[in-house]
């Protein structure tokens, strides 16, 4: 769904950030290599990690609009993210087990790049070579059927608690399915209730969705285990 959500929704004058961890990664040597390190055992990196580099990100994006890709992930990464603003909107996607099991294993992708290719949805024009370089695909280590099954075992454990805290507060929207088609009208309907103004390129009629819950504050943030927020300057 990401992908739809970048490419549709335009919000008037506002600048909007996303944040995706693994490219942050790039900017912090020291880091990234630690967090190779656990993505190489097919083990979730530790929060501490996760939640300095976003948390030193976050800090010098004061005043800005953001997306956060895959983030907070855990009770520790969310209770630090509120220390530095406050979360509107959280969504989450309900896929079966086997079902996200098998797309993930089918994902191969081009690293000097990072154009992620699936063999199932978008598979590359010749097996195994990126289509716009002719240089091979690889498949990385944690995409590999074994350790995508620990790994999302361990992230099933993790989230259930940071769930539990955005519904309590009333923010939180899962949506199940496996067909992006039938999924996105009802994130684009939840998105268009939240952000304003907003405009579309795709003639979607907003669908009904579970009312959202009411902060009676004016829209600032949207997080998700995908998130999107603005961090007010303090």
């Amino acid at each position: 769904e990401k992908p739809k959500i970048k490419k549709n929704v335009i919000l008037g004058q506002m600048q909007w950030l996303t944040l995706v961890i693994p490219t942050l990664w790039e900017d912090k040597v020291e880091v990234g290599e630690m967090a190779k390190q656990y993505m190489e055992k097919s083990l979730l990196v530790p929060d501490h990690v996760i939640t300095c580099l976003m948390m030193s990100e976050l800090e010098n994006r004061r005043g800005q609009h953001w997306l956060l890709d895959g983030f907070p992930r855990t009770l520790g990464q969310a209770e630090a993210l509120d220390k530095i603003c406050e979360v509107d909107l959280v969504t989450s996607l309900n896929i079966p087990f086997e079902t996200l099991k098998d797309r993930l294993s089918h994902r191969w992708i081009h690293p000097p790049s990072r154009r992620v290719y699936n063999l199932d949805f978008n598979p590359p024009h010749v097996h195994g070579i990126d289509d716009v370089t002719g240089e091979p695909l690889v498949q990385q280590e944690d995409d590999k059927p074994e350790a995508i099954a620990a790994r999302l075992r361990q992230y099933k454990d993790m989230e259930k608690p940071v769930i539990e805290l955005y519904k309590s507060r009333g923010v939180f929207h899962q949506f199940s399915g496996m067909e992006t088609n039938k999924i996105w009208p009802y994130v684009y309907a939840l998105f268009s209730n939240k952000i304003t103004p907003i405009q579309s390129k795709d003639a979607y009629q907003p669908c009904p969705v579970e009312e959202p819950g009411r902060c009676g504050r004016p829209f600032n943030s949207v997080c998700s285990i995908d998130a999107v927020s603005k961090l007010e300057a303090s």
